[in-house]
């Protein structure tokens, strides 16, 4: 219609008006699951300074750059030996299908990585295909027990998640089958809603205790990892490091979830970039850098987030939503038989569409990936997801050496922060790196605008 002045609200946007509507007709909040959709400083807003004249670059079809990674040394009388320092992040049955988690163990297992079982226990499937599995002890014990901790070849104890640190875990009645129910010990068909904190302890000193017991029941074999969603996280690391952990996991809020609030995906926690930095400030701090491992995860997508991460002072990554990506979710098809059959209706019947979906948690997934379905979960056959992470998890690692390379490293945990440069005032000043073109480093002393020494 002319005349009209279509003129939209930066603080109320056709979105926020939306959220208000639907919440005054239900309400309800929403759930959702995946990650944080909002645009916040990220590895994409770091650079590598390759070797050129000051620095050789190594011949990529002639010089070895290697990737061996070791979790586990600081108390563990058995270490975890990855080849490649990527691993697989916890995501529990119940939110994947019995055969995702197969196909995960799998792929791990043909790259020489770990996989990390989630809440909701172990699995048959994903003990008998993972060479190296690290078992997570989460605040709602859900199918814990003690036997699958002496399998495991390292312990991981759930703090936080970096979707919803504070926030207790998320699985909707649809998704909890009879097998789901029984790992649980819950009803079929109930919303289960976890405790947002352990039952056993009220402050970090009983995470000494915990510790303790965990390494008594494995006879101080395996690795214990401590996982914290990015909050506060110099204190954070610096507690568990305290409390005896080998490993530090820290998630931040580009991590994905199943299923939360949506209000927490987008609204709590901060950026994996910032919460890296801090990180590693603590364990300098401590003086217990490479004496404690370092695991960085929330939104790592490529090799080159791997290399940042690393240059930065992680010694691994842990990816979720690019493993599930890899396997299939989002994709216009599913794989059955090595054919490639339409689920275009499927997003539809969700109202959503391929590149669109986040709604893991109503377990009807399309590609079969996040479901209990006794059908859909039929679409995602466990060699052919095998397949693509397997190949998804290589070229990520080729990406990483290729990196490393060019930066004249003979190893990828050579790589360093004067590799980085930042390209925003805002990354450089979480990433604790130069502005791309000066030395100088936001909130410390400096010129800027300065060139580089």
């Amino acid at each position: 219609m002319s005349g009209l002045q279509l003129e939209e609200s930066a603080g109320f946007d056709r979105q926020t008006i939306d959220y208000i509507q639907r919440a005054a007709a239900s309400g309800l909040y929403e759930i959702r699951g995946l990650g944080a959709k909002r645009r916040v400083p990220n590895f994409d807003d770091l650079l590598f300074l390759a070797a050129s004249l000051s620095r050789y670059p190594l011949e990529g079809y002639r010089e070895r750059c290697a990737t061996k990674t070791i979790l586990g040394t600081r108390f563990a009388s058995k270490p975890i030996e990855l080849a490649i320092p990527i691993t697989v992040a916890g995501m529990s049955f119940g939110a994947l299908s019995a055969r995702v988690k197969d196909a995960l163990g799998r792929a791990a297992t043909e790259v020489g990585t770990s996989t990390t079982t989630g809440d909701g226990g172990m699995t048959t499937e994903e003990r008998a295909s993972s060479k190296m599995l690290v078992y997570q002890c989460l605040p709602s014990r859900y199918g814990f027990n003690p036997d699958d901790v002496r399998r495991a070849d390292a312990i991981e104890i759930v703090i936080g998640q970096g979707a919803k640190p504070g926030g207790g875990g998320m699985l909707l009645g649809q998704k909890v089958n009879p097998r789901v129910a029984r790992m649980r010990t819950l009803p079929e068909g109930v919303d289960q809603r976890s405790a947002s904190r352990h039952p056993d302890w009220t402050g970090p000193d009983d995470l000494v205790i915990k510790i303790k017991e965990l390494r008594e029941i494995t006879d101080w074999e395996k690795p214990i990892y401590v996982k914290v969603g990015a909050t506060r996280v110099f204190n954070d690391v610096k507690l568990a490091v305290h409390a005896g952990a080998d490993v530090i996991v820290v998630d931040g809020m580009q991590g994905g979830t199943a299923a939360t609030q949506t209000v927490f995906i987008e609204n709590v926690g901060i950026p994996t970039l910032a919460a890296l930095r801090q990180a590693v400030d603590a364990l300098d701090d401590l003086n217990m850098r490479g004496t404690v491992q370092l695991v960085i995860s929330g939104g790592i997508r490529s090799g080159a987030d791997v290399a940042k991460a690393l240059a930065m002072g992680a010694d691994a990554v842990a990816i979720g939503q690019g493993v599930l990506i890899a396997l299939g979710c989002n994709s216009d098809s599913y794989i059955s038989k090595g054919q490639h059959i339409s689920a275009i209706d499927d997003y539809q019947k969700l109202g959503t569409a391929p590149g669109f979906c986040h709604h893991c948690h109503t377990g009807k997934c399309p590609v079969g990936v996040t479901t209990q379905d006794p059908e859909l979960e039929l679409r995602l056959e466990p060699e052919v997801g095998a397949k693509r992470l397997r190949n998804y998890l290589k070229t990520v690692n080729m990406e990483l050496t290729t990196i490393a390379r060019a930066c004249g490293k003979q190893d990828v945990h050579h790589l360093e922060k004067e590799d980085l440069v930042a390209l925003t005032v805002e990354s450089a000043a979480m990433a604790g790196v130069p502005l791309a073109g000066t030395s100088w480093i936001p909130g410390t002393r400096g010129t800027p605008g300065a060139a580089p020494p």
